[in-house]
């Protein structure tokens, strides 16, 4: 177990749920809601680092205006094969448009930001 920002305690379990949603009450209804897809494969190192990093840069950046929905290859290869995935992890930025596609671990908050269009 680790403690990140804001004493919050992380724990990664041995399997991830074969789709997994984390919806966040919008707080301001005049606000753009971010609709996220991570695509990621069991809990392979990357992917978990993906799960971790772009939880917390959403909850920095983007607290109260998104939802994200990891989803794990292995359990569902068709949600792979619909969005056309050939790298993982993935995120994909449904809305706002233009549609997005991030390939990585999310560590390079920089990059992340841009990919979502915060800088």
């Amino acid at each position: 177990m680790n403690t990140y920002p804001d004493n919050q305690l992380i724990t990664m379990s041995k399997k991830i749920p074969k789709r997994t949603k984390v919806r966040v009450e919008v707080e301001n209804a005049g606000v753009e809601t971010y609709i996220l897809r991570l695509f990621v494969t069991g809990i392979l190192p990357n992917s978990a680092r993906a799960i971790v990093n772009i939880k917390a840069i959403c909850e920095k950046y983007l607290k109260g205006r998104y939802e994200l929905e990891i989803i794990d290859i292995y359990q569902q290869p068709s949600l792979a094969l619909t969005e056309g995935i050939i790298a993982i992890p993935v995120l994909i930025k449904k809305f706002p448009l233009p549609e997005e596609s991030l390939i990585g671990d999310m560590s390079d908050i920089e990059n992340v930001l841009k990919g979502l269009r915060l800088i």
